[in-house]
């Protein structure tokens, strides 16, 4: 049996809920179609001291919604082409947020957080909504049970800017082999 995550699943540490969201499933509505695939990788950015967190330089326009309440999709475009996708965690003011870098469907293991979000045509609307039914994309506990052998963890990627920063292990991924089962 499938449940909604609620917003106080988010409102805890981030590096927690990290590997707790390995092995649950992103849904997409989108019309009449429901879009699904379990959760697979994520990185963790934590608080302004994170020197790869986008509010590690203060409260921007850009980055304003990681500094809201736990359980908004934070949804911010790379390289003019990439929507990436941030589910925000932790206390309001505190901005924190975990990055959606990957997902297996029933069809392919969508590996990238840009191939995922063309997949399931996640853009800027999402920004700033709540993790909810009601808003077309949401994160569901299916019952997955996913040990501590089947997780792995490293660095994060693509973040050479972030001094010793980029060297913490705050990505969580499933080890590829369960996938291939």
């Amino acid at each position: 049996m499938s449940q909604i995550l609620s917003r106080d699943f988010f409102n805890r540490p981030t590096l927690d809920i990290s590997r707790e969201l390995l092995g649950k499933f992103l849904v997409r509505k989108k019309g009449s179609r429901v879009l699904s695939g379990m959760v697979t990788e994520v990185e963790a950015y934590v608080g302004m001291e994170d020197k790869a967190c986008h509010a590690a330089k203060g409260k921007t326009e850009r980055n304003k919604i990681m500094f809201e309440e736990a359980g908004l999709w934070y949804v911010y475009l790379v390289y003019g082409m990439y929507w990436m996708l941030n589910i925000v965690t932790e206390a309001k003011d505190f901005p924190a947020a975990i990055l959606i870098r990957g997902i297996q469907t029933d069809q392919s293991h969508l590996n990238g957080p840009g191939k995922l979000t063309k997949a399931l045509a996640i853009d800027q609307r999402f920004n700033g909504k709540w993790a909810q039914a009601q808003t077309g994309l949401w994160f569901e506990d299916r019952g997955v049970s996913i040990s501590s052998k089947q997780m792995k963890q490293g660095k994060r990627i693509g973040i050479n800017y972030a001094g010793a920063w980029k060297h913490k292990p705050w990505r969580f991924f499933l080890d590829p082999a369960v996938l291939a089962l």
